[in-house]
């Protein structure tokens, strides 16, 4: 029966013509009568709302997590507290720069550079070369080189890796340290990062500027396709500052044997990876950058795609580690006290490092600066920087005076003809790459085509995605408590809340038929907005209770009640939703699909402990994110049946294969792609009933059925070897069709 409150508002906005005036006053107030009511019953199917206890429960994803990082950093902290010696600290080097590199990756393959020159800018004192390089075949790299015009050299060079501020290269702030070191005797080379200046990887020629915004966006939309391929975007960022730290020592202006590297935010982030990783770098000065990871899980969180270096603390690091990794050379650490990177954990790193410092004979080679101003590279950090340099560069613990500098304009410093390298070059990018790295780690493994080779390939999906979720099989008393019920014509809801794992309360409704008494078949019901989105009178899930089911509808963790408190008006948090909780699980060595796939086999075990269930028919249905958390708990507990997945993304790979994306970094799950993709985990099922209904690209948009359906052909075939053809289908649903016919319709 269809809810009256859609036919009245059809009639209010479809056919106002047909009605008199007063009688649309009539019916509008009506309409808004009937949906105060409704929404007051679907402010009834709230379990925890206005309780006291858990009033802090849009919380408890984020602090779960959280407290597991925590206890992966106290551990490391007394690790790090029990190096005594040099021998010890070396040990733990060797240790740092391993776990870095495994982090990312690795690096890729070092390729000639190609550079070419685009122009020189002759100023007083010094001259600005314009230099496009190749960190790997046609990946262009567009850099200025900034060269001394008096003194002699060879001179000393300086990296000076960007953050994301304005312009890339041309930042003002960024010339005032080049012009100011050139002036005293170092060649500066700096370049634009991808997303930045003239590197937009998402450059649109209509809109003038990335498809996506901003260069933090682009560069995590990219990210999530490392991550999916088993690497970090940082991998990419750390190789072409490596690659210019190649250009840089090989020009004969520069000696080599006198490199420092220093850079501000983001570019503070690259001084700390660069000089970590490479010993060619002699001295450090990162500005507005290091804190400590405790002090940044207790404030802003994780930030974009480069700053994250997954599974880093379960692999017991820490920022100190960049620090130590360079010891005992002189690194200075720049700090704004008004800095959103907190000012707390840069003096505890400080602090930390300093003892080894003192270990290694070293004291006066490790320095801090804090200055009582905001982010950014302002003057008193670059008049620290100036001179740190110039004392461990050239041996003059002497001051160095920024005076006025000729500020270049844009056009000016430009390497491509048009801004950009991708309209005035062409070659590669990020996007570029990462799809010619899904077709070189996929499997190429042979095909299933018999049953026993069906069920090897099954179980060596579900050995893959238990590893790669970090699954770890729930267990113990589901401490059940019921918060009253719901009366309804023909069915009850009852209020409950379970716990799947020690303190993660799971808020759920199940709606029971009325009627005879027995064992029925069930439907466990997820939905990425949460278990109420289809719970009102006319709803879905009241289709499947009609139809004689018993429903459990849930709230993963992090999703419906529990779902954080985000700022939709950000464009961060609109492309990638719990973006902050999903980053901080993988650097503990855990996934957003991995937990909320112990809450599914909870969930399971509750319905498996009622009388009224009939477990041999479980049925579980999936929207949107709830989706593949679905796919993939199926996999790993054939207790459920059979699954109906809606609104699912189609694969992983078409996440790298179709540049943009929109919400799907809950789903990320790192590596994956080198191992499995969402179509195999639906083979894994087989001859379990798989129903696919509307499945959609990474943007969240509807794919055509013939397109979803080539996805899924090996699928297909997984299912005929099994003798179940027709337990696997793809379709559509329509405007109007009920979703129990995709239960009870086959």
């Amino acid at each position: 029966m269809e809810n009256p409150l859609n036919t009245i508002r059809r009639s209010c906005y479809r056919r106002p013509a047909l009605l008199s005036f007063s009688l649309v006053i009539m019916v509008y107030a009506t309409c808004n009568l009937l949906a105060q009511s409704s929404s007051m019953q679907e402010d009834n199917l709230n379990v925890l709302a206005g309780r006291e206890e858990f009033r802090s429960i849009r919380k408890m994803l984020p602090d779960s997590l959280r407290a597991i990082a925590f206890n992966h950093l106290a551990e490391r902290e007394s690790r790090v507290a029990g190096l005594n010696t040099r021998s010890e600290i070396e040990t733990r080097q060797r240790a740092i720069r391993e776990t870095i590199l495994r982090a990312i990756g690795g690096l890729p393959e070092r390729t000639p550079l190609n550079p070419k020159s685009a122009g020189v800018l002759k100023r007083a004192g010094y001259r600005i070369e314009k230099v496009i390089f190749e960190s790997q075949p046609a990946f262009f790299i567009t850099a200025n080189l900034y060269i001394p015009e008096t003194g002699r050299g060879p001179y000393p060079g300086i990296l000076l890796p960007l953050g994301h501020e304005e312009g890339g290269k041309s930042n003002p702030d960024w010339q005032h340290l080049a012009i100011t070191f050139a002036r005293n005797g170092f060649v500066v080379l700096t370049w634009d990062p991808m997303g930045q200046g003239e590197r937009i990887q998402l450059y649109d020629s209509d809109w003038g500027g990335s498809k996506v915004g901003q260069a933090t966006t682009e560069h995590t939309v990219a990210g999530a396709q490392c991550l999916l391929l088993g690497h970090s975007f940082a991998r990419h960022r750390i190789h072409d500052g490596l690659r210019a730290l190649d250009y840089l020592v090989s020009r004969p202006e520069v000696d080599a044997a006198r490199i420092g590297c220093t850079g501000n935010s983001g570019g503070g982030t690259m001084t700390a990876y660069l000089s970590a990783l490479d010993d060619r770098i002699k001295v450090a000065a990162p500005s507005c950058y290091i804190t400590s990871w405790k002090s940044l899980l207790e404030t802003i969180g994780p930030q974009d795609a480069e700053q994250n270096l997954p599974p880093f603390l379960s692999d017991g690091m820490d920022q100190a580690d960049f620090v130590i990794a360079f010891a005992p050379k002189p690194y200075l650490i720049a700090s704004a006290i008004q800095d959103f990177f907190p000012i707390k954990g840069a003096r505890q790193t400080y602090s930390e490092v300093k003892r080894l410092y003192g270990v290694m004979g070293a004291g006066d080679k490790l320095s801090m600066v804090e200055v009582d101003d905001k982010h950014g590279f302002t003057l008193p950090r670059r008049l620290a920087a100036y001179r740190w340099m110039n004392r461990w560069l050239k041996g003059k613990d002497q001051a160095i005076d920024e005076s006025q500098v000729q500020i270049e304009s844009e056009a000016d410093l430009r390497c491509a003809a048009s801004g950009q390298v991708t309209v005035s070059l062409g070659g590669e990018t990020i996007f570029s790459l990462n799809r010619a790295e899904a077709a070189r780690v996929k499997p190429r493994g042979k095909a299933p085509s018999t049953i026993d080779e069906l069920r090897n390939y099954q179980q060596e999906i579900r050995n893959q995605a238990q590893k790669l979720i970090a699954f770890e099989k729930p267990a113990g008393d589901l401490k059940l408590r019921k918060f009253g019920e719901i009366k309804r014509a023909g069915y009850r809801i009852e209020k409950l809340t379970f716990e799947s794992a020690p303190g993660i309360v799971i808020p759920a409704l199940m709606f029971i038929p009325d009627g005879a008494s027995g064992k029925r078949p069930a439907v466990l019901y997820l939905h990425e907005r949460g278990k109420a989105d289809e719970a009102a009178p006319g709803g879905e899930i009241e289709g499947l209770v009609r139809a004689g089911a018993v429903a459990l509808a849930i709230d993963l963790r992090g999703m419906g009640e529990t779902r954080e408190e985000l700022d939709q008006s950000d464009a961060f948090s609109r492309y990638f939703g719990a973006f902050e909780s999903a980053m901080t699980a993988m650097l503990v060595g855990r996934t957003l699909i991995g937990l909320r796939a112990q809450d599914v086999v909870r969930a399971v075990d509750l319905l498996a402990q009622r009388d009224d269930v009939e477990m041999r028919s479980l049925s579980a249905y999936g929207f949107g994110g709830a989706a593949p958390v679905l796919l993939h708990a199926a996999a790993l507990d054939d207790r459920i049946r059979s699954v109906v997945l809606k609104n699912m993304l189609a694969s992983y790979e078409s996440v790298v294969t179709e540049k943009i994306s929109q919400r799907i970094f809950e789903s990320v799950v790192p590596g994956v792609l080198a191992k499995y993709d969402l179509p195999d985990l639906a083979a894994a099922l087989a001859p379990r009933r798989v129903t696919i209904i509307n499945p959609v690209n990474p943007r969240g948009q509807r794919l055509d059925l013939s397109q979803a359906r080539s996805r899924y052909e090996n699928t297909k075939a997984a299912f005929q070897i099994s003798g179940a053809a027709s337990s696997f289908v793809i379709t559509e649903q329509k405007p109007g069709q009920s979703l129990t016919r995709f239960f009870y319709d086959r």
